[in-house]
């Protein structure tokens, strides 16, 4: 049989689908990942998928293409050749996954389920609510189930990427902490000054301090490393971050992908969660997690992107002690 499997978001919203991807693998002779371009890094590191396609839906993101930019013409026909057996559409409670069935419905798939609060009328034949309160990976593979994409025996059901190479040329020996300053949102990141406190502090305590960022953050991980912490700024792909945090005793992160592939690859973390969307459903999943900041701050649930709280205190007044607190407490549950 063959199966796209469809989620069409961000780094870390791929890395969600994981799970849920290996139990439709367990089904299938070849699996096929459609995501978006954000996603796409993330969807080679998964186990499971056998093919990936990219294709930037005009519904998903902030800035997705006009209709007539994303070609939904030219995916039909892509789709429509590749003579899917089945497809599991998955997607955020918030976000319906209906144009996507609509569109695996004009490429002729003939089996579709989804997660949908919106009466679907033809384009599912496979409608899955799913339960309140389910962490977004396990939304995820209980639509699968409902699909009848069981998770195969012996699986945890916890995060997984395929395995990362060795970097301690990047990182030099010994045990370290991982922090990870920069997020997805403005309304889901510390502040710089924050960051570079708990660094600080850490160091202080004894600690050996990595901060990782991406190819724009170089100017914010020089600041927060200080003369302090090993500065991986701009220095990782996705499989090298992967290596990376899987070899840190802790990784301190907001609410971003690198927080998810922290928990991908085992590895404990402190999560400073602004709560513009909620921890029950998104916080790193499957790893020991203390999660910092004020989950009932006015912002909660406004999935802002920038907070609409003058100081963003909900972040903001959690300190570098705190996250010092968290890291030890980490430690000590790990030893």
């Amino acid at each position: 049989m063959r199966t796209l499997v469809v989620r069409l978001d961000s780094f870390g919203d791929v890395l969600l689908a994981g799970p849920a991807i290996r139990a439709v693998a367990a089904h299938s002779s070849r699996v096929t990942l459609l995501c978006g371009p954000l996603g796409e890094p993330a969807a080679h590191l998964l186990p499971g998928v056998d093919q990936v396609i990219v294709w930037a839906a005009p519904w998903e993101g902030f800035e997705g293409p006009s209709v007539a930019e994303a070609d939904v013409d030219g995916l039909v026909r892509r789709l429509r050749d590749a003579a899917f057996d089945t497809a599991l559409v998955l997607a955020s409670s918030h976000q319906s996954p209906l144009p996507t069935a609509l569109v695996l419905r004009l490429a002729g798939v003939p089996r579709i389920g989804a997660d949908s609060v919106d009466h679907p009328g033809r384009l599912l034949d496979v409608r899955h609510r799913r339960l309140p309160g389910r962490h977004e990976a396990e939304a995820a593979l209980d639509t699968a189930a409902a699909l009848g994409f069981a998770p195969p025996p012996g699986d945890d059901g916890r995060l997984r990427v395929l395995p990362p190479p060795d970097t301690v040329a990047l990182t030099g020996n010994g045990p370290y902490v991982v922090v990870h300053p920069g997020a997805s949102a403005p309304a889901r990141a510390w502040s710089p000054g924050r960051c570079a406190e708990a660094v600080a502090l850490l160091a202080e305590a004894g600690h050996r301090v990595v901060v990782t960022g991406g190819p724009g953050e170089r100017e914010l991980t020089r600041l927060v490393s200080g003369d302090t912490a090993v500065d991986l700024g701009g220095r990782t792909d996705p499989r090298t971050l992967a290596g990376v945090l899987r070899a840190a005793d802790v990784v301190v992160s907001g609410n971003t992908g690198p927080a998810h592939l922290s928990a991908a690859v085992g590895t404990p973390v402190v999560s400073l969660f602004a709560p513009v969307v909620p921890a029950e459903r998104w916080a790193p999943y499957g790893v020991p997690c203390v999660v910092l900041g004020d989950q009932y701050a006015p912002c909660a649930g406004s999935r802002a992107r920038r907070c609409p709280v003058p100081g963003h205190p909900c972040l903001e007044e959690v300190t570098g002690h705190d996250v010092v607190a968290a890291v030890h407490k980490l430690l000590e549950e790990r030893s």
